[in-house]
């Protein structure tokens, strides 16, 4: 019996993403008039990050198709692969599971290898954080390659959806609705530090929360930016260390086990996890003091909870940063006057009353009842935009 509910696929890569695309997918969930078609891929299914696919059906989620994609290897070669990989899988997905819309979110390379599939498979595409900037990374020109192949973007601010816009995308099908992780710190029953500290194992104090990947469009710079942040942190010997692995990128994997080595030789006063999972990691989000490496969290979520945030090296520059984001280079002298200045009262005090610049939430009830509600005829058919004005 053919279903006349729009089927709505949406697929998931990484747990950070996943946690971006959680109140979307409830929202699509609980529509008796949607098929939610779940799609997981990427680091979900790897034991290496955690087979955090379990998480997912934990959550309430049924998991319609798995597509292994991931090898273990971090070289470009690797990822190359990977990707191809990937294609071959989502071809036989697709064909099973013949949705009318595919959602994607960001820039990574388990995105793509969905994207360019679909795109044969004339399937429509709503991508969400598109327009954005990451000059220090091979996602840069990944995420304008979605925006092309997408036909529905929802972004993050308004400078995001004029950027959409001027690469030639009709002007009625990009919507700015904010940032997808704040609804879930507005949604979210996050657990107090003592519940936190019992639900890691490690009874919390004064704590940064670091996350540090690769810049990927750099050439083997990630062993010596691990090494360098590590020798920093050991100027701080009265807070805890909270580590979360790095993402399944180029040079990830020499990022993580030189975290691994150090947090063995350091084991009372930091920890690494393979994923957190979304309570426990915005709750940590909540009780820290300050945020340090260079992950989007730090610019979308932290601001959100008056967290200040060190943003090291290249992985996020062109974002819109709040003023709570203090930029640093991978100079050890600079990161540490950062650090001091974000634990400083004065620096606290300052960012009390800040503008942030990824909405206020409700992002997820704005993208469904679009995703419901637009008409997919001739939607896959694009024309180009043109702005008439350019000299």
């Amino acid at each position: 019996m053919i279903s006349l509910r729009r089927k709505i696929c949406v697929v998931t890569g990484t747990r950070a993403e996943y946690g971006l695309l959680y109140w979307l997918m409830k929202e699509i969930q609980q529509d008796v008039e949607l098929e939610l078609q779940l799609v997981v891929t990427g680091m979900h299914l790897s034991p290496e990050f955690g087979l955090t696919y379990k998480q997912i059906e934990e959550d309430g989620f049924i998991i319609d198709e798995k597509v292994e994609m991931l090898l273990s290897g971090d070289t470009p070669s690797a990822i190359a692969k990977s990707i191809g990989l990937g294609t071959i899988g989502f071809a036989d997905t697709f064909t099973r599971l013949q949705p009318d819309i595919l959602v994607l979110l960001g820039d990574r390379f388990e995105a793509l290898s969905a994207a360019q599939t679909a795109v044969i498979h004339r399937i429509p595409i709503a991508h969400l954080h598109g327009g954005e900037l990451t000059e220090g990374l091979i996602d840069e020109p990944i995420r304008h390659s979605l925006t092309k192949m997408s036909h529905l973007h929802f972004t993050a601010a308004e400078p995001y959806r004029k950027r959409v816009i001027q690469m030639g995308e009709q002007p009625d099908r990009v919507f700015n609705v904010g940032a997808t992780g704040i609804d879930g710190i507005k949604k979210t029953t996050l657990l107090s530090k003592e519940e936190l500290s019992e639900s890691l194992q490690f009874e919390l104090e004064r704590y940064f929360l670091i996350t540090l990947h690769p810049t990927t469009l750099e050439n083997q710079t990630g062993l010596k930016h691990v090494e360098l942040l590590l020798k920093v942190l050991d100027e701080y010997e009265d807070y805890q260390l909270i580590f979360t692995k790095t993402n399944a990128d180029t040079e990830g994997r020499v990022i993580n086990e030189r975290i691994e080595a150090y947090v063995g030789a350091n084991p009372t006063r930091a920890r690494l996890y393979d994923s957190l999972g979304q309570v426990r990691y915005l709750s940590a989000l909540k009780h820290c003091k300050v945020v340090i490496g260079n992950s989007s969290s730090g610019l979308i979520e932290a601001p959100v909870f008056h967290k200040p945030t060190i943003n090291i090296g290249d992985r996020q520059r062109g974002r819109l940063k709040a003023i709570s984001v203090i930029d640093s280079r991978f100079e050890y002298q600079e990161i540490v006057e950062t650090i001091n200045k974000a634990i400083s009262s004065d620096f606290k005090l300052s960012i009390e009353n800040m503008e942030l610049p990824y909405g206020e939430g409700e992002t997820a009830k704005k993208i469904y009842s679009i995703l419901k509600e637009v008409n997919l005829k001739n939607l896959v058919k694009k024309v180009f935009f043109d702005i008439e004005d350019i000299k």
